[in-house]
């Protein structure tokens, strides 16, 4: 396996934390849905993005899901969760699809052994090798984003520009630091156990709400991981700037701008007014694709008539 390829095994699941921060806000405790009507309505399109970058903060994911969707689709998608045909908001992230399984190899008895072990054999000290590699995985990933069809205009420039800041960062990064994998290795095997989500089929059996109350504390676990090698996400995300551009009518566009590891990123959005409430327009097309078709007996989101949808 080449170092490249090695490299973005290594990265990928801690960057892909950095990734689904700016994917889950701008699209990026056990509280259930039906707590949701005890939650403060935002009131206005700013205020709703602020509440999920908020949420993010909290490492309070059962709560961004809350947020961010209607009511009729957030029960949809807890189905196609439980279901096994989802794992929405983390279907955000690249390599999702890999997640329960990274979870599972941190859980596994002797994880921090053999982990420790692979990182000295295949990157400590290898500084410059990793920096390579990171310039590397920063191009062939903004290729794929720039070819992409399922990315909005929107989407595709903010992502080029995280993209770009996270690259930067790889390059600068400590990542062949062996006493930096020996203090963080053994707290992420700790905080993947914690879960209770490794095996086969435990994202579905756990459902939505469980799963991503469970995955709050290893959400966190992981930013702290990020912080030691000098990605403070925390840091991005309280330093956020969240500014109206337009308001007509149910229809918004918004300017949020934030930096990544020095480096700034701005992105503009679009937001839509369904029963009162701002949902990021991006974030539901992804989700209602993600939670199947809504029975025919109701409109895929309230309030909401298909024909004269905001595309």
């Amino acid at each position: 396996m080449s170092l490249i390829r090695r490299f973005a095994t290594f990265i990928q699941p801690a960057t892909a934390v950095a990734v689904l921060i700016g994917m889950l806000v701008i699209g990026g405790c056990d509280r259930g849905p039906t707590g949701a009507k005890d939650d403060p309505v935002p009131a206005g399109p700013t205020e709703a993005v602020r509440q999920l970058i908020q949420d993010l903060r909290n490492d309070d994911l059962p709560a961004y899901a809350r947020h961010a969707l209607p009511p009729a689709l957030h029960r949809r998608m807890e189905v196609a969760w439980s279901e096994g045909r989802t794992i929405w908001p983390l279907t955000e992230l690249p390599l999702d699809d890999r997640l329960p399984a990274f979870i599972s190899v941190l859980a596994a008895p002797e994880a921090e052994k053999e982990l420790l072990a692979a990182y000295n054999r295949q990157f400590a000290g290898a500084d410059r090798e990793l920096r390579s590699a990171a310039a590397t995985l920063g191009l062939f990933a903004g290729q794929y984003v720039q070819g992409a069809a399922e990315y909005s205009d929107a989407e595709r420039e903010h992502y080029l520009q995280l993209i770009a800041a996270l690259s930067e960062w790889g390059r600068q990064a400590p990542l062949g630091d062996p006493e930096r994998a020996r203090r963080v290795i053994p707290s992420l095997v700790a905080a993947a156990r914690t879960t209770g989500l490794a095996g086969p089929e435990a994202f579905a059996r756990n459902g939505m709400e469980r799963s991503l109350t469970r995955l709050g504390p290893f959400f966190s676990r992981m930013k702290q991981v990020l912080a030691e090698f000098g990605l403070d996400l925390d840091a991005s995300l309280a330093g956020s700037q969240v500014t109206l551009i337009q308001q007509t009518g149910d229809t918004a566009r918004v300017s949020v701008a934030y930096e990544v590891s020095g480096r700034p990123v701005v992105a503009e959005v679009l937001l839509e007014r369904l029963d009162g409430r701002w949902y990021l327009t991006d974030l539901l097309r992804h989700a209602e694709v993600e939670a199947g078709p809504a029975p025919a007996s109701a409109p895929a989101v309230p309030g909401a008539d298909p024909a004269v949808r905001t595309p």
